[in-house]
């Protein structure tokens, strides 16, 4: 079955920076538009950043834009969100999700398998 495992999840101080990792196993990996979505506590899933199947192309959600950057490796099943300058308003679960179109989209629900999450916590 499919399985998306995020890690490097942590606490940090405001400013510093994360580098989250989420390997994929059970599908082909190039085939799938790959993401991230956060979401904080008492609020609704957000969309933070997608990448195209071949890397070529990146989406952003405004607020971080300029501070995070995703990136895949498919030799390695493996898509990246490189996070600096955070804010105790990035705190939040930070989740993979992987889509099998073409297309990114910033609506959840349109995302075929999710990841369990892993926290982020920025101190202030």
């Amino acid at each position: 079955q499919v399985q998306l495992l995020e890690s490097g999840g942590g606490l940090v101080q405001a400013g510093g920076s994360l580098r989250l990792s989420c390997a994929a196993s059970g599908l082909i990996f190039s085939d799938y538009t790959m993401g991230w979505f956060r979401q904080a506590p008492g609020k609704e899933r957000e969309f933070v950043a997608a990448i195209s199947r071949s890397g070529g192309f990146t989406y952003y959600t405004d607020s971080v834009k300029g501070r995070f950057t995703i990136s895949r490796d498919n030799a390695k099943n493996t898509v990246y969100l490189q996070m600096n300058n955070l804010k105790p308003e990035d705190t939040a679960v930070y989740y993979c999700v992987a889509r099998s179109t073409l297309l990114y989209t910033r609506n959840p629900t349109e995302y075929d398998y999710w990841g369990q999450g892993t926290q982020v916590t920025v101190s202030s």
